[in-house]
C-alpha cells in the first residue's frame, strides 16, 4: 500500500505542475500547436524507450479500432479541452474544474463495471466534492463563470469517461505500448487540428519560460505522468485511483501561486485542506475485498497489488506485466 501511496503522490506532482507549466507555455503557442508538437516530441521518446528496453509496440489486429474509437479519448479530448481551458480562465480554477473528474469517474464505475460505493469512497467523494466546490466559490461568488472553465469541466468528464471505457473493454498490451500509441494518434489528429485551425507556426518562441513549459509538458506532463496514470489504473480500483489522484488540483493551485503569480483566497486554502483529507481517507488503508470477475477468474496475485477476484471487471488485463498478451 505504501507503495501505491508514493505513486501516486508522483502523479500528483507531476500532473499538478504541468498546470503551470502548460500555462507558460501558451504564452506563446496556441492550443492546437502546443499539443501537436506535445504529442510528436512524447511520441518519439515513448517510442524511444520502447526500443532501448526490447519491447514490442506491437497491438493485436483485432484491437486497433478499440484503440482509435477509445484509446485516444482521455488523451485527445482532456489534453485539447484543458489547453482551450486555460486561454481564458485561471490556471487555478481550471485545474480545481478539470478535476471533478474523480467524482465523474466513480459514477462511471459504478454504472459500467459494478464497482460499489463502499463507505471509504463515499467518504472521499464527500470530502473532495466539497473540496471542489471550496476552490470554485469565489467563481461563483464573482460571476466568471466563462467558455473557458466550461472546457476544463467537460476536460474532467471525457477523461474520466475514456478511462472507464478502457477499463470495460481493455486493451492486451503493455501499458508503455498502449500510452505510446495514444500519443502517436493524438499527434496525428493535434496535427490536423493545428493545420485547418491556426497554420504552420511562422516564428519560434522567443520566451525562456515558455521553452521551459513545453519540455515540462512533453517529457513530465505527457510520457511520463500518463504512463503512471495507467499504471495506477491497473493496480487500484478506477474510483479509488482517481480520488487519489485529487492531489492534483491542490498542488497546480499551488505552483499557479508560486510560478504564475496567482492569489488563492481564503476558500482556496479551506478547499486544499479538503482534497488532502479526501486522498488520505483513498490512500491510508487498503482496498476492501471485491467480488470475483464475471468470467470466474481463479485467483492470481500479482506484485503488491490486489489479487485477481479482488479486482473489478477488466483490471486484471490492465495490471498485468508489461508483456505482450496473445
Amino acid at each position: 500500500m505504501i507503495r501505491n501511496a508514493m505513486l501516486v503522490g508522483l502523479l500528483g506532482l507531476g500532473w499538478g505542475l504541468n498546470w503551470p507549466a502548460v500555462r507558460l507555455a501558451l504564452d506563446e503557442i496556441q492550443p492546437w500547436t502546443l499539443r501537436s508538437v506535445g504529442f510528436a516530441a512524447a511520441t518519439v521518446l515513448m517510442f524511444g524507450a520502447m526500443a532501448a528496453t526490447g519491447m514490442s509496440p506491437a497491438v493485436p489486429r483485432r484491437m486497433w479500432v478499440r484503440l482509435l474509437g477509445i484509446g485516444v479519448l482521455p488523451i485527445v479530448g482532456y489534453n485539447l479541452l484543458s489547453a482551450f481551458a486555460q486561454v481564458s480562465a485561471s490556471t487555478s480554477r481550471s485545474a480545481v474544474l478539470s478535476y471533478t473528474m474523480p467524482i465523474w469517474t466513480v459514477i462511471f464505475a459504478r454504472i459500467v463495471l459494478g464497482e460499489r460505493l463502499d463507505r471509504r469512497r463515499i467518504t472521499g467523494l464527500g470530502l473532495g466534492g466539497a473540496g471542489l466546490v471550496a476552490l470554485g466559490w469565489p467563481v461563483i461568488q464573482a460571476g466568471e463563470f466563462s467558455v473557458g472553465l466550461v472546457y476544463a469541466l467537460l476536460s474532467g468528464v471525457v477523461w474520466a469517461a475514456g478511462s472507464i471505457l478502457l477499463k470495460r473493454y481493455p486493451i492486451p498490451v503493455p501499458r508503455l505500448v498502449l500510452t505510446s500509441w495514444q500519443m502517436a494518434f493524438g499527434a496525428v489528429l493535434t496535427t490536423i487540428g493545428m493545420l485547418a485551425f491556426e497554420g504552420l507556426p511562422q516564428e519560434l518562441p522567443r520566451l525562456a519560460t515558455t521553452w521551459f513549459g513545453l519540455g515540462y509538458n512533453i517529457i513530465v506532463g505527457q510520457a511520463l505522468a500518463t504512463t503512471l496514470w495507467f499504471v495506477i489504473l491497473g493496480r487500484m480500483p478506477a474510483g479509488i485511483a482517481s480520488v487519489g489522484s485529487l492531489l492534483v488540483p491542490g498542488i497546480g493551485v499551488i505552483g499557479a501561486t508560486l510560478i504564475l503569480g496567482e492569489r488563492p483566497t481564503a476558500t482556496d486554502w479551506i478547499g486544499l485542506a479538503l482534497i488532502v483529507a479526501a486522498s488520505a481517507t483513498v490512500l491510508l488503508r487498503g482496498d476492501p475485498p471485491r467480488a470475483a470477475p464475471r468470467n470466474g477468474a481463479a485467483p492470481s496475485p500479482e506484485d503488491d497489488g490486489p489479487s485477481e477476484t479482488e479486482r473489478s471487471p477488466g483490471q486484471a488485463i490492465l495490471a498485468a506485466p508489461n508483456r505482450p498478451r496473445p
